[in-house]
């Protein structure tokens, strides 16, 4: 089975993008129809534990980019989905709804230590491969003003657990133990496994992303 010199990436994530630059991987976008509701593939189960929802989910995925591959008549190629959750005990925190939602879930995390679980897969012709990462958070904790500031920037939005590890809130975490790059959206470690079992190469050292200052490294 020969490399394959480039994936898809079903999803709009743009960390993940800059995360596969950093492997080395090249990548093209595979996302979603107009017609696909694919926000509803990330609803939650009745009493669903947090390591169960992120791998059906990232599975979900999985499935919909297969099917939209075909769909396509695209060029066969490996696809890679991922998905990310916070959980605070076996409370699941997606992404907020609202400003409300939001400071509810912030305030909630508040000096306290939370999980994030990335699952992450990746699928070749008939076969597929999954691995998912967990890490630890601790926070310090944060003030109203401080919550409503962080909240007013926007940066909450479109993110579990309403924050991103790579943005201000990285000034409120007082310790990580785990994955900083599964933290950030994609375990490059697991991924790295999962492509390369997939037989992607890693050697592609295209142009930078706009995110990226440092060159592409390759050995």
């Amino acid at each position: 089975m020969s490399l394959s010199d480039f994936i898809y990436l079903a999803s709009q994530s743009p960390r993940r993008r800059q995360l596969l630059h950093q492997l080395g991987v090249r990548h093209e976008l595979l996302l979603p129809d107009e017609q696909e509701d694919a926000e509803s593939l990330e609803a939650t189960l009745p009493g669903e534990l947090p390591a169960d929802y992120v791998q059906r989910v990232t599975a979900l995925k999985l499935k919909a980019a297969r099917a939209r591959l075909k769909r396509r008549g695209l060029p066969a190629a490996p696809i890679l989905c991922a998905d990310t959750t916070v959980a605070l005990g076996r409370r699941i925190m997606g992404k907020p709804a609202d400003a409300d939602e939001a400071r509810a879930m912030l305030t909630a995390l508040s000096g306290r230590s939370h999980r994030v679980l990335t699952a992450v897969a990746v699928t070749s012709g008939r076969r597929s491969w999954a691995a998912i990462s967990l890490s630890q958070v601790r926070f310090a904790s944060l003030s109203p003003e401080t919550i409503d500031a962080y909240i007013a920037s926007g940066e909450p939005f479109g993110k579990a657990g309403a924050y991103a590890i790579q943005s201000q809130a990285a000034a409120w975490i007082a310790q990580i133990a785990g994955s900083y790059s599964g933290i950030m959206g994609l375990p490059l470690f697991e991924a790295a496994q999962l492509l390369r079992q997939a037989r992607v190469s890693f050697l592609h050292c295209g142009a930078p992303l706009p995110e990226l200052t440092a060159p592409c490294m390759t050995s």
